[in-house]
C-alpha cells in the first residue's frame, strides 16, 4: 500500500533552499511533494516553480497566506538568519510542521521564545543542522562511543574561510544579509554554529568556554579571528579557531585532529571525503564518506519521524543549545573570561 507523500511548502526559495534542501527533497521523491512556495521576490519562486511543473497558483510572497492553506504537511524555512524567528514562529502559531534552519533566531530572546513556542505547540520540528546528519560527523560519533582510539583526550580544529574572497563570487558570502547582519557575532554565528554543533554532536555536552579574538573594523565580522578553549563535562578539551579572513597555505590543513589514547583520527574538511585514522601499535586506516550528505540524511529523518517510525534527531532543544554557546563564546570573546555553558 503506498503511503501519502508529504505535501512541503517552502519559505524562502533562494540559493540555500535551490542548492542544498531541494537536491536533498529532489532525491526523496517517493517521501515528498512540493505543495507551495512562498518569497519574497515572487518572481524567483515563480520561475522555481515552473522548473518543476507546480502550478503558479501555489506561489506566494506573503506567507501569513500561504499559511491559511489546510493541505500542508510541513514548511522549511529558509530566510536570512534575522527572520527566522518571525517565519518560524508564523509557522508553528498556523499550527503547522516545521523544518527549520539554524539559528533558531538572531538574538537568545528570541530563540528562547522560539523553543517556548515548541514546548506549547503540538507541532513536528526540525533544526535542519546538516552537520548533525552528516556522515563523516556520525561515523566519527560511533568510533568515540565505540573506543576506536581510546578514551578521547583532546582536539583541535581549525577553519579558515577568505570572506572578502567569497564575497565576489556566487557563493552564500555574496549574499547582503550576511555581508552585512543585523545579528550578533555575524560571520561566526552563522558558520561556527555548524562546527559548534559537531562538537556538542560527537562529545556532548559543554562545561565551559574561553575565548578570544582579534577584533576587526568589518561589518561581516567584528572580529577577524577567534581561538577558543572548550571543556567538556567528559573532561575532553578541544582548541577551536576560525579564521573568516584568511588561506591555509600550508597543504594538508590542520582540519579537525582528535587525540585518544591509543590513536588519532583526521578529517581534512568536510568535503574531502576519507576520514584517516591511525593507531599507536602503528596501523592505520582509511575511511570513506559520502560529503555533504546531511542535507538528504536531515529530510529522510523528518519523513521517518513524521510517519512514527524513529524520532527527530535534532530538535528544536538541542539546537537551542548549539546556539547558546554561539553566544557564550562571544560573550567570552568580548569579556576575555570564561562562560559556564551547560
Amino acid at each position: 500500500m503506498l503511503m501519502n507523500k508529504i505535501r512541503l511548502a517552502v519559505i524562502g526559495t533562494g540559493m540555500a533552499w535551490e542548492r542544498l534542501h531541494w537536491p536533498a527533497v529532489s532525491q526523496l521523491q517517493n517521501e515528498y511533494e512540493i505543495a507551495a512556495l512562498c518569497n519574497r521576490t515572487k518572481s524567483d519562486a515563480e520561475q522555481f516553480a515552473a522548473k518543476i511543473g507546480l502550478d503558479q497558483s501555489n506561489v506566494y510572497d506573503d506567507y501569513n497566506e500561504m499559511l491559511k492553506r489546510d493541505d500542508i504537511d510541513v514548511v522549511d524555512v529558509l530566510v536570512p538568519i534575522e527572520e527566522n524567528f518571525e517565519a518560524a514562529s508564523a509557522v508553528l502559531k498556523a499550527g503547522k510542521n516545521l523544518i527549520a534552519e539554524k539559528p533558531l533566531a538572531g538574538t537568545m530572546e528570541g530563540a528562547k521564545k522560539l523553543l517556548d513556542l515548541y514546548h506549547s505547540s503540538s507541532s513536528l520540528v526540525m533544526l535542519a543542522e546538516n552537520y548533525r546528519y552528516n556522515d563523516e560527523n556520525n561515523i566519527i560519533k560511533d568510533m568515540m562511543s565505540q573506543g576506536r582510539i581510546g578514551e578521547a583526550v583532546y582536539f583541535i580544529c581549525n577553519k579558515v574561510v577568505d570572506f572578502k574572497e567569497e564575497m565576489k563570487k556566487d557563493t552564500f558570502a555574496a549574499t547582503e544579509w550576511r555581508q552585512y547582519p543585523k545579528y550578533p557575532g555575524g560571520a561566526f554565528l552563522d558558520a561556527a554554529l555548524h562546527d559548534i554543533a559537531a562538537f556538542r554532536h560527537i562529545f556532548g555536552a559543554v562545561n565551559t568556554v574561553y575565548a578570544l579574538g582579534r577584533p576587526q573594523d568589518e561589518p561581516y565580522s567584528p572580529y577577524m579571528s577567534y581561538n577558543c578553549q572548550i571543556h567538556f563535562k567528559n573532561n575532553v578539551v578541544g582548541q577551536y579557531n576560525y579564521f573568516c579572513d584568511g588561506v591555509e597555505t600550508q597543504k594538508p590543513p590542520v582540519g579537525l585532529q582528535i587525540f585518544g589514547t591509543r590513536g588519532e583520527i583526521y578529517l581534512e574538511d568536510k568535503n574531502s571525503g576519507k576520514l584517516f585514522v591511525s593507531y599507536r601499535n602503528g596501523t592505520a586506516e582509511e575511511i570513506s564518506f559520502l560529503p555533504g550528505r546531511g542535507y538528504y540524511n536531515e529530510f529522510l529523518n523528518f519523513a521517518k519521524a513524521f510517519r512514527k517510525e524513529e524520532e527527530i534527531q535534532v530538535t528544536p532543544d538541542v539546537g537551542y543549545g548549539d546556539t547558546k554557546m554561539i553566544f557564550d563564546i562571544l560573550h567570552s570573546t568580548e569579556t576575555m573570561q570564561p562562560v559556564k555553558v551547560d
